[in-house]
């Protein structure tokens, strides 16, 4: 099913599809992505498992999650930021973080890249699942992301509960991402 994600309810649609665990595929303020609600203490949807089959990806590399306040990061982290991250959040930069103990026990990782997107409409979206969602692009392991809301829907409408369109992204380009891991600042992405 294709979403206009000018239609009112739209963020409330697509949130609801993702709080159930469904994995969709929604317009970030970077490139189109696959989106699915991050496990927590208390539900294990496995949506990231999903994503991995639909993408045809290993296990080994994890995905984006995207947070709807750039303060959330303190939920998952002890790593103090420096003040300039929250200057360029919300917005298309990932950061890498060790994950605190709390977090490292759910997600059983070390680490985590995480997100705060300009798009208030997503930032709605992350706030009404209540929990972060991941982000990867729209293509199948080793190929180039998908662009065009047409190219999507023909590969992937079959694969996803919904597709939420917002016009043809061609030109975007992913997030910058930068390493905080062990007092070290390093950028992985520019």
């Amino acid at each position: 099913m294709t979403l206009l994600k000018s239609e009112k309810d739209s963020a409330e649609r697509i949130s609801s599809a993702i709080k159930k665990g469904k994995i969709v595929i929604i317009p970030t303020d970077t490139v189109y992505g696959f989106s699915g609600i991050v496990s927590c203490e208390s539900c294990e949807f496995g949506t990231d498992k999903i994503i991995r089959e639909i993408k045809g990806r290993g296990e080994e590399k994890p995905f984006i999650e995207l947070l709807s306040e750039p303060e959330s990061i303190y939920n998952y982290t002890d790593r103090i930021l420096p003040q300039e991250i929250f200057g360029r959040w919300p917005g298309p930069l990932t950061i890498i973080v060790e994950n605190n103990a709390r977090y490292k026990k759910i997600t059983g990782r070390d680490t985590t890249a995480f997100r705060c997107p300009k798009d208030e409409w997503l930032r709605k979206v992350i706030r009404l699942c209540g929990a972060p969602i991941y982000s990867t692009s729209v293509n199948r392991s080793g190929g180039k992301p998908l662009h065009s809301v047409a190219e999507i829907c023909a590969e992937f409408e079959s694969e996803v509960e919904m597709i939420v369109s917002d016009g043809d992204k061609a030109g975007a380009k992913p997030s910058a991402i930068v390493s905080f891991l062990e007092g070290t600042i390093k950028t992985i992405r520019e």
